[in-house]
């Protein structure tokens, strides 16, 4: 289960962050119980109160915080990987008349600002896999609202397919934020009403004004929902529904599921150390080297061994400690912002890796969900608020898709030469190499492709890139291709490298954070992007002022029986 430590007493006036951990034990779910019943999986929200992940609030009304969520994205991983069997999921409710009231609002209040803006970060991330799910596993999510959902209860629902809610008089949908505690429903609400629902905007304005919601006929004709369904019939249309997905569905018939096992780690003040992965901590420089090593042993020559090593299937190994660790240093590392990402390993190895997935994510299932883990690892990296810094040196695999990952950083170095001294790496030059992967396997939220949101509107650069796919790229090539930021030789590089990074230190991480967030997202709007891009930035912004988080503002007024006082003015 979740744990945490060093809780402060008051949250809102200490940027410390309680430690979290994001390892769960299905066995000892505090808020969900998840049932699969042939090719349906019943999943029904039924907080346990007192099970906040910090002290200092009750969770009454099935409402969540981000001990909530963590079990949830749990949920969801395990229900792709451990139960291909199931083609249709229903999100609903173990309490009667009350769906979900959405996030815990004294949570909310006491929180610092980093804890706020991580929990929607996460939120947004799990509620895009769900309709990660739907679009690319065949498992489409069904909400099944016995009752109010509200603020982040609908937002929930509206990451689902289908929306269903129950017609008993009393049980309406909302997003009554803005209204009552002073923010935006930062959890996509805002967005997925207008781009995914279709709701009317002038529709819409009015909806997330009034705090009571819709309802009944005007929730389905206002698109708020799918259908509303009476009392009587209710558990009876609902499984019809469900049993409808589920016939529509691609997911194999009679496959069998992986097992998730838990993730093994060593960890310490000055890092953490998987398997495969590795972080070592510079407190002093306020950076952490990051490294993923690349396969070991033979590359499975059939499907059915790929299904053998399940879990330990490094491609599926390495992006489960990869995210973990992504998670981790997110929540519990704030000054750690600048993070240098490194590769080590054989270029061919990883390739030969890579080359079962692209063969088999097709026709097999489990391929196919590997991939698609990776796809939305990596965009959980395109979205961190910290400075990425590429390193590739002699001894690196940056090739294919792991050099996605040094695409997805804001700088790519490589050194031209090798390093032989001081028992530095030794061996031949530092060398990249592009694969198909890297022209769509794995698009960021804005629909482009790493390469295409580097060369943005340069399709000629693109089609040029095509034709290296498949050869070792030196430095020299790759500066000419404009793959790299730069190319020091082994003369300059640690002075380049050093002076890079202190450069880096000495900027204010406000301003890196909205400057990256600006740069990585290029070109077209998608409704995922706008969410991060968008929703989150404004939702950022409102926490930190008085009219929401101040002593007189909404989010601490609320429930005291008092108005909150706003500046009125626009700014």
């Amino acid at each position: 289960m979740t744990t945490t430590t060093e809780v402060p007493a008051d949250l809102t006036t200490t940027d410390r962050t309680p430690a979290v951990s994001f390892d769960v034990d299905p066995a000892a779910y505090r808020h969900w119980k998840v049932d699969v019943e042939g090719d349906v999986a019943y999943v029904r929200l039924d907080i346990d109160e007192t099970g906040g992940i910090v002290p200092g609030y009750e969770l009454k009304m099935n409402s969540y915080d981000l001990g909530v969520d963590i079990e949830l994205y749990d949920v969801t991983q395990r229900l792709r990987f451990e139960h291909p069997g199931v083609r249709a999921v229903v999100l609903t409710s173990a309490k009667d008349k009350n769906f979900c009231a959405g996030a815990n609002i004294r949570m909310l209040a006491q929180s610092s600002h980093p804890w706020k803006v991580n929990f929607c970060k996460f939120t947004n991330e799990t509620r895009n896999g769900i309709e990660d799910a739907g679009a690319h596993s065949g498992q489409t999510w069904i909400a099944a609202l016995n009752g109010t959902a509200a603020g982040g209860g609908y937002e929930m629902a509206l990451a689902c397919e289908q929306i269903l809610l129950v017609d008993d008089n009393s049980s309406a949908v909302s997003l009554p934020e803005v209204p009552l505690l002073g923010v935006l429903p930062g959890t996509g609400g805002l967005t997925r009403v207008i781009d995914k629902r279709r709701v009317r905007k002038d529709r819409a304005d009015v909806f997330a004004t009034r705090p009571e919601g819709s309802r009944g006929k005007q929730a389905v004709e206002w698109k708020l929902v799918d259908e509303v369904i009476p009392k009587r019939a209710w558990d009876s249309t609902v499984a019809e529904r469900a049993a409808t997905a589920a016939a529509g569905s691609n997911r194999p018939v009679g496959a069998t599921g992986i097992t998730l096992p838990p993730l093994q780690r060593e960890e310490d003040a000055d890092g953490i150390r998987y398997r495969h992965v590795s972080a070592v901590f510079d407190r002093d420089a306020g950076l952490v080297e990051i490294t993923v090593h690349g396969p070991e042993g033979d590359v499975p020559d059939t499907v059915d061994r790929v299904h053998e090593l399940g879990a330990d299937f490094w491609p599926l190994a390495m992006t489960r400690e990869l995210d973990d660790l992504i998670l981790r240093l997110r929540a519990n590392e704030l000054e750690l912002g600048t993070w240098i990402v490194r590769t080590k390993g054989d270029v061919e190895d990883a390739l030969a890796f890579e080359r079962v997935i692209e063969e088999h994510s097709g026709s097999d299932w489990l391929v196919n969900e590997i991939r698609h883990y990776f796809k939305r690892t990596l965009k959980r990296l395109d979205v961190t608020s910290r400075s990425l810094i590429a390193l590739i040196e002699p001894g690196s695999c940056f090739a294919g898709a792991l050099l996605e990952l040094a695409l997805a950083c804001d700088r790519q170095y490589m050194l031209d030469g090798t390093l032989d001294d001081d028992g530095a790496e030794q061996g031949d030059e530092a060398q990249i190499m592009l694969s198909n992967s890297n022209f769509g396997a794995f698009p960021m939220s804005n629909g482009l492709t790493r390469l295409g949101s580097r060369f943005y509107g340069d399709d000629e650069t693109i089609a040029k890139l095509r034709q290296e796919t498949g050869r070792r790229i030196s430095a020299v090539e790759a500066m000419d291709l404009g793959l790299v930021t730069d190319a020091p030789d082994d003369i300059d590089w640690s002075d380049e490298i050093r002076i890079m990074l202190e450069e880096r230190a000495s900027l204010s991480p406000d301003a890196l954070t909205g400057m990256e967030a600006n740069h990585r997202f290029v070109g077209p709007e998608t409704m995922e992007s706008r969410i991060f891009s968008r929703l989150t930035a404004w939702q950022n912004w409102i926490f930190v002022r008085p009219n929401a988080s101040g002593p007189e503002g909404a989010l601490r007024k609320y429930g005291t029986g008092r108005k909150a006082e706003f500046d009125r003015r626009r700014v």
